[in-house]
């Protein structure tokens, strides 16, 4: 009894199913048991869909609806097949079991269109046209080899041509769906390649049908195996639990251009020249060459459109790597990279022009302080909002930088030491929460190497924290400090008076 509960519905019906398929092989091919062996478990695969519907419940269940509406139709086609041909003995073409056989294709189509739509959770540009690109190299195949001899042949009626024409079209547009399943992210479950699975076995059988057809009648009932196998894997897809998730809307993710994928698409674009290599070999004078030039010029425009999607993926991906590297993640500013390059561009001009160039280094004022009481988080905010603020301050050709930790970089070309220290101070009065920094001005002498001036710039904000912090301070020629008194804090002038009376 415990094995029998550990072996699941889904693992029940292949069992099961394989016993009819050595049933239906051990009983004569033209037997009445044997027909209804066959058409029994058509039906059966139909009701099982609508089973596993009911127990596993999917999100969507209109795909499968339609799934189950065609395979009903093509057991129905089977059932009025055998009693025109062995019992009524109407071989006619075309017959009354060509309208369920041929129902069947937009249902089974209409499904797997519609559990397509529910995995996308965008357009999905570059799926729809990989599935584009192989899709119009498989109809020229099946044009060229399937369809175009039978709309050839002479001895056909109209009416026999357009429904002998109808099954490969059919086929094509299944095999068009199986590709854009396949192109579609989603979930990759046990179900979804049961159902490629299902689709597959059919299709091989409907095409070994029709190629057999072409050359010869087929009798030996070998193909039947595969439509067997198709009903068997349509209800194995179906009662597996994994069905839930087959049409669950894929998550957002980033594109993955595998080397399968590569080839399958480069396998797709080769296909036109290798049926005009396969004509001209067997009969040069019938080479089909509207055909393959219509077809060549579609994949030539495909194949256009998704390597210039790919080339516009890699450039806004190095856009955001170079985004990346030259800009703090926090506030938003110029990093420390970005500060080093712009500052050696801006020393470069200022030889050619003459004019000077200012630089600054900001420090916020008891940071660590305000971190340990109100948070880190609140001392992101801070270090944002401040960034944010002072930005509106600064002239458009200045340059706010995150040099590192608390501490900033202004680069103000063509203003004096003096003036740059004014529009220090107008920045402070912006500070939000009621905090201040301290800062330090150096001024370019149009010799000094990049660190030097940082150097410089750093030991004036070094004078202007020792002497009270809330100001800015800008060295005179012989480097000694002269101070801005800036707006500073409350909390800073009440140091500042402390440290007075102390002294």
């Amino acid at each position: 009894m415990s094995l029998v509960r550990r072996v699941a519905g889904w693992q029940w019906w292949l069992l099961g199913g394989g016993l009819v398929a050595a049933l239906y092989r051990a009983l004569p091919a033209e037997s009445p048991w044997s027909w209804a062996v066959y058409n029994v478990f058509g039906l059966a695969t139909a009701t099982m869909i609508i089973v596993g519907v009911r127990r596993h419940r999917p999100e969507r269940v209109g795909p499968w609806y339609l799934f189950a509406a065609a395979l009903t139709m093509s057991a129905i086609g089977d059932v009025v097949y055998q009693v025109q041909f062995f019992v009524l003995g109407w071989d006619s073409f075309p017959a009354p079991a060509d309208v369920p056989y041929l129902l069947a294709y937009p249902l089974l189509a209409a499904g797997a269109y519609r559990l397509i739509k529910g995995r996308i959770s965008g357009r999905d540009r570059a799926g729809l046209l990989d599935a584009a690109i192989v899709s119009t190299g498989l109809s020229l195949l099946a044009w060229s080899f399937l369809m175009r001899p039978i709309a050839a042949d002479e001895s056909l009626s109209a009416a026999q041509r357009l429904v002998a024409l109808a099954y490969p079209a059919g086929d094509l547009l299944l095999l068009v769906m199986v590709v854009r399943l396949v192109t579609t992210p989603g979930a990759r479950t046990t179900s979804y390649r049961l159902l490629l699975a299902a689709i597959g076995a059919q299709l091989v059988s409907n095409i070994g049908y029709a190629a057999v057809n072409m050359f010869t009648v087929y009798t030996d009932g070998v193909l039947d195996f595969g439509w067997i196998l198709m009903y068997l894997l349509w209800g194995a897809a179906a009662l597996h639990p994994s069905m839930r998730a087959l049409s669950e809307v894929a998550p957002d993710r980033a594109e993955r251009f595998t080397r399968g994928r590569l080839t399958l698409l480069a396998a797709a674009s080769l296909l036109a020249p290798a049926v005009l290599t396969v004509q001209g070999f067997t009969d040069p004078a019938a080479i089909d060459w509207p055909a393959i030039a219509v077809s060549s010029a579609v994949l030539f425009l495909l194949v256009v459109c998704r390597m210039g999607g790919l080339v516009a993926r890699v450039q806004d991906q190095a856009a955001q790597l170079r985004a990346l590297a030259h800009n703090d993640q926090l506030t938003g500013l110029p990093n420390r990279r970005a500060w080093d390059l712009e500052l050696s561009r801006e020393m470069a001009k200022a030889v050619r022009s003459g004019e000077p160039v200012a630089v600054a280094l900001i420090d916020l004022d008891h940071f660590k302080r305000y971190n340990d009481t109100h948070g880190h988080p609140a001392g992101d905010r801070l270090l944002k909002e401040a960034a944010a603020a002072w930005r509106e301050r600064l002239r458009p050709g200045d340059l706010l930088a995150r040099y590192g930790g608390e501490e900033f970089g202004v680069l103000l070309p063509g203003v004096t030491a003096d003036e740059a220290a004014v529009l220090l101070d107008r920045m402070r009065t912006v500070t939000p929460y009621g905090q201040s920094f301290s800062a330090g001005v150096a001024l370019w002498d149009g010799h000094e190497v990049p660190e030097q001036l940082v150097a410089d710039a750093d030991r004036a904000l070094y004078w202007a924290k020792n002497d009270g912090r809330g100001r800015t301070a800008v060295p005179d020629g012989g480097m000694s400090p002269r101070g801005h008194m800036g707006s500073g804090t409350r909390r800073d002038a009440d140091d500042r008076a402390r440290a007075s009376q102390a002294g």
